[in-house]
């Protein structure tokens, strides 16, 4: 059984860690979590030439038409640099909603958009309850007229703040899965978007919606018919950011491999010791089970294939194990990889909110054990 990438995802794979070594290195991802924006223009149009933005948006609308594992092997180098920015809730969270459920006049309009990266789009999801099932969608959407008024809070929706757009998830009826999503400008009356303070210092916001307006033609699928869609968005959103979280416990790893060899302690390297050996030995085994459950999901999603149980499966794992990769490496850090200057710091906050992104650990253990039966 192969599970290696072939030649056009390892020459994908290469090119990707050239460009973002060099464009994405740790002083820009500080500098990122202090701008008010997140990202640059900039690196932006670069991820846009390199055709990164329509990576999976079909030829005829403008992108480069590759499949699922290929965006997975670019996420996974984003994720050992934390690229930071809106490509995820972009290229993921909205790209792929509009791609499954759009007509073909919005696909037109919105991944044309995407992949010339002239839009930045994200998904309006979660709500106060934070929950990631639809239940937790109260926010309602009301027909008037030839259109429908939208009121309700959402909370944590990534990249609001620099989104020309915004795909909303809304209660349209009294059935629990009685969702319809809605595509609206960020400039909408009754909108409005307040920032969040979040531990990794990643761009999150509140959108409040009163009586917010859009015409028929905002509604993006099937009426009542949106979580279906958004069970796909969120199997694919929750592989995709396994991918990322692969990225950084492997970039981790390598840093603390690194550590432990230069390291002098006793008059001899660290990596010497059996308790670190034995931590980087634990470390490796996590990064490994994280590649093969996160490309393995990937895989079968690219394919079509019923994927739950193995979708679940990795977002457990990898959430996990993401978290214990970083703590083993504050173990064999000590104190600096604590400190503000240090960039373990950066990937141990990240691994905290990507944990959360899609449903954590427990939420994604009860989906595989009603899988097998249970």
């Amino acid at each position: 059984m192969d599970l290696g990438l072939n030649e056009t995802q390892q020459m994908l794979r290469t090119s990707a860690r050239e460009f973002l070594e060099t464009e994405c290195p740790t002083s820009y991802v500080r500098d990122m979590e202090r701008d008010e924006r997140g990202y640059t223009p900039q690196i932006w149009d670069k991820l846009a030439g390199l055709g990164w933005l329509g990576l999976v948006v079909p030829e005829e609308y403008g992108g480069t038409g590759l499949g699922f594992v290929e965006l997975a092997v670019v996420l996974e180098e984003m994720g050992r640099v934390l690229m930071p920015g809106p490509y995820f809730s972009t290229v993921v969270m909205a790209g792929m909603t509009v791609a499954d459920a759009g007509s073909e006049d919005q696909k037109r309009e919105y991944l044309s958009g995407i992949a010339s990266g002239r839009l930045i789009v994200t998904l309006a999801l979660t709500e106060p309850s934070g929950r990631w099932d639809a239940e937790g969608v109260q926010t309602t959407a009301q027909k008037s007229g030839d259109g429908y008024v939208l009121n309700g809070t959402k909370l944590y929706v990534p990249n609001a703040n620099v989104s020309d757009y915004v795909i909303v998830a809304a209660r349209t009826g009294q059935g629990e899965s009685d969702i319809s999503l809605f595509v609206m400008s960020s400039s909408t009356d009754g909108l409005t978007a307040t920032p969040l303070d979040t531990l990794a210092s990643d761009k999150q916001s509140e959108l409040m919606l009163n009586d917010v307006y859009v015409p028929g033609s905002a509604l993006l699928g099937e009426f009542n018919g949106g979580w279906k869609t958004l069970e796909r968005t969120l199997a694919w959103g929750a592989v995709a950011k396994c991918a990322e979280m692969l990225g950084g416990a492997q970039q981790t790893l390598d840093m603390t491999v690194a550590y432990a060899k230069q390291r002098i302690q006793f008059g001899r390297a660290i990596g010497s010791f059996q308790a670190i050996q034995h931590h980087v030995a634990d470390m490796a085994a996590d990064v490994e089970g994280c590649r093969y459950t996160t490309y393995q999901a990937a895989w079968m999603l690219a394919e079509g294939l019923p994927a739950e149980r193995e979708v679940a499966m990795a977002k457990a794992w990898v959430s996990d194990a993401y978290h214990r990769v970083c703590m083993l490496a504050h173990q064999c850090y000590g104190a600096v990889g604590f400190t503000k200057e240090h960039d373990l710091q950066l990937y141990s906050r990240r691994s905290k909110a990507a944990e959360l992104m899609f449903g954590d650990s427990e939420f994604h253990m009860e989906a595989v054990a009603s899988a097998v039966g249970l």
